[in-house]
């Protein structure tokens, strides 16, 4: 198949956390529960009203949103262009994929976390079900390339993305701030998978 012909939606991923559920009760306090304030693309997954500050011994950044539900563990994701004030080398990894990853400091209105690792920049990644998966001529975890900002006069290639394949997925390209402003990308432009 052309590809072409199947372009898939792109949204932008800003700084942003998962939080565990242990790490959430220090933040917010015993009992606290997250606030979905927007579904998100991905199928249960919500911006939450909660939002804390990130801090490195050099520098911070507050109101940090926290992405829902609640996590096996916390997970700080923010951009190369992030890291510079922070002072923090973050590497760049898929989700969940944590050891040896930056140090931080995560702070909320009633106490605040320590991640001896946790902090990293996302892989460029896609999302998509068996069935696009399929009809697209791809596999779980194939590294593909994505040509984003058609149109914007910045188009550029993107090696090394990941595709995820998962039946409870919806169709969607994550590229951080980073990327996006590189190639002129918006939410909900599309790109094309290479």
């Amino acid at each position: 198949m052309d590809r072409s012909k199947k372009p898939i939606m792109a949204n932008i991923s800003n700084r942003h956390l998962h939080v565990s559920e242990q790490d959430l009760q220090v933040l917010f306090g015993t009992g606290a529960k997250l606030t979905n304030i927007r579904d998100l693309v991905q199928p249960g997954q919500f911006a939450c009203k909660e939002t804390v500050t990130i801090a490195t011994p050099r520098n911070k950044i507050d109101n940090v949103r926290i992405i829902g539900p609640v996590r096996k563990q916390t997970q700080v994701e923010i951009s190369r262009t992030d890291s510079f004030p922070l002072g923090i080398n973050p590497p760049v990894r898929e989700s969940g994929k944590l050891e040896a990853s930056a140090p931080i400091t995560l702070i909320g209105p009633k106490g605040k976390v320590e991640l001896k690792e946790g902090c990293v920049i996302a892989k460029r990644h896609v999302h998509m079900t068996p069935v696009d998966a399929e009809v697209l001529g791809i596999k779980d975890s194939e590294i593909v390339q994505v040509k984003a900002g058609i149109g914007t006069g910045r188009e550029t290639i993107f090696c090394d993305v990941v595709c995820r394949v998962n039946k409870d997925y919806a169709a969607e390209c994550h590229l951080d701030t980073d990327e996006a402003n590189a190639c002129g990308l918006k939410n909900g432009d599309k790109i094309i998978i290479l």
